[in-house]
C-alpha cells in the first residue's frame, strides 16, 4: 500500500451525502429523508487533527462513522491512502481497518463489561489475525503503558476503573494495530472536566510518538482550540467554514461560527465583558427538511432575500480559510506592532 509523503492528503472527501430513508404505511414506502450530511468536500493532511465542530444534530458523528465506513454513504466519495474506499465491501474493508480506527464517546457504553481488558485491548489482533513478536498478552501490557495504565491490570473488567482510565483503555485498544487515521468522536465530553486535560495531552502525545492523523468530532470549541491544527464548522449537514485554527479563533467570518465563538467561557472577566454574547434565536432545523439555500439563515442576524434564494458556495475568502456565506464577517484590522 502506498504511503502519502508527509504533508500530503491521507484523506480526501468529495461531495460526501449520508441520506437515511424516512418509511410510512404497511408497506414501508420512502415519503422522505433525512439529510444528516449533505455535501461535504475537504482533506486531511498527513500527520495534522482536523476537528469537525457543530452544535448537536449537524451531522458530525455520521461524518465520522462515514470515513471509518462504518456507514454506506449515500452519494460522494472517500479516498484513503490513495485507495478509494467509499463503497468497498466489508471483505474488501477489512484490511484496510488496520489503518481507520475510530475512539467512541463513551467509555463506559463501548468496553464490554463481560471481558477483560486484555481481551478487549488484544481483540484487533485476533481479529486481524496479527501475529506478535512476544505474544498478544504482552503487545497488550506494553498498550497499556503507552497509554499511562499499569500493565498488570490486564485481567481487570471496565466497572473497575474510572471514566478517563475507560477511555485510555479505548485508545489503547485503537493504537493496537498502529493506524494511520483515526476518528476521534467526542473522545472527552463524557468525561470528569478535571480529566479533559489528562486525556487531550494524551492523544497530543501519542500523535508526536507514532506519527497518527486525527479528525476530531467535537462541540466544545475550548477543547479544539487545544488540540487542532484546522477547524471545520458544520451546520446541518453542510460545511459552513473551514479554516486553520489560529484564523478561525483570531477572525471567524461565518455567521454561526461567530455565534459559537461567543458561547466559549472566558476566565478574565476584563475581556469577558468586552465580548458581545449572541444567542441564536430557535432550535436547529429538521434536517428531514432543511430550509432552502443557505440552511442558516432562519437563525441568523444577516439574513436576506439572496440568503432564502441562492445557496452560497464554499469559497475561499482569505489563502486557506473557505466560508460558505452571502455576507461573511469582515476580518478586523492587523494590530499594529508594539
Amino acid at each position: 500500500m502506498s504511503t502519502p509523503e508527509p504533508g500530503g492528503a491521507l484523506l480526501s472527501v468529495s461531495g460526501l451525502r449520508k441520506h437515511f430513508p424516512v418509511r410510512r404505511g404497511l408497506i414501508r414506502h420512502t415519503v422522505g429523508a433525512v439529510k444528516a450530511v449533505d455535501g461535504l468536500d475537504f482533506a486531511v493532511t498527513t500527520g495534522e487533527t482536523m476537528a469537525l465542530v457543530g452544535e448537536s444534530g449537524c451531522g458530525k458523528t455520521t461524518t465520522g462513522r462515514l470515513l471509518t465506513r462504518l456507514l454506506e454513504p449515500t452519494a460522494g466519495s472517500i479516498v484513503f491512502d490513495g485507495h478509494d474506499i467509499t463503497h468497498l465491501s466489508q471483505s474488501r474493508m477489512r484490511p484496510l481497518r488496520r489503518d481507520i480506527q475510530m475512539i467512541f464517546q463513551d467509555p463506559y457504553s463501548s468496553l464490554n463489561p463481560r471481558h477483560t481488558v486484555g481481551t478487549i485491548v488484544g481483540a484487533p489482533y485476533r481479529l486481524q489475525k496479527v501475529r506478535t513478536e512476544h505474544g498478544v498478552k504482552r503487545a497488550v501490557q506494553e498498550l497499556l503503558e503507552l497509554v499511562g495504565l499499569n500493565p498488570e491490570h490486564y485481567n481487570r473488567y471496565p466497572h473497575e476503573f474510572s471514566g478517563g482510565q475507560r477511555q485510555r483503555i479505548g485508545i489503547a485498544r485503537t493504537l493496537a494495530l498502529r493506524p494511520k487515521l483515526i476518528v476521534a468522536d467526542e473522545p472527552v465530553s463524557a468525561l470528569d472536566v478535571s480529566i479533559q486535560a489528562q486525556v487531550i495531552n494524551l492523544l497530543a502525545d501519542l500523535q508526536d510518538e507514532l506519527e497518527l492523523t486525527y479528525v476530531v468530532i467535537a462541540h466544545d470549541l475550548s477543547v479544539v482550540r487545544h488540540i487542532a491544527d484546522r477547524v471545520a464548522v458544520m451546520y446541518l449537514g453542510t460545511l459552513v467554514e473551514l479554516a486553520d485554527r489560529d484564523s478561525l479563533y483570531a477572525a471567524p467570518r461565518h455567521p454561526y461560527t461567530v455565534a459559537l465563538m461567543s458561547a466559549v467561557p472566558i476566565p478574565e472577566p476584563s475581556r469577558r465583558l468586552q465580548r458581545d454574547r449572541i444567542r441564536l434565536t430557535g432550535d436547529v432545523p429538521s434536517p428531514l427538511n432543511p430550509p432552502p439555500a443557505c440552511r442558516f439563515h432562519t437563525r441568523c442576524w444577516k439574513a436576506q432575500p439572496v440568503c432564502r434564494q441562492t445557496e452560497p458556495p464554499l469559497v475561499e475568502l482569505t489563502p486557506g480559510h473557505q466560508v460558505a456565506c452571502h455576507f461573511p464577517e469582515d476580518v478586523p484590522p492587523a494590530t499594529p506592532a508594539g
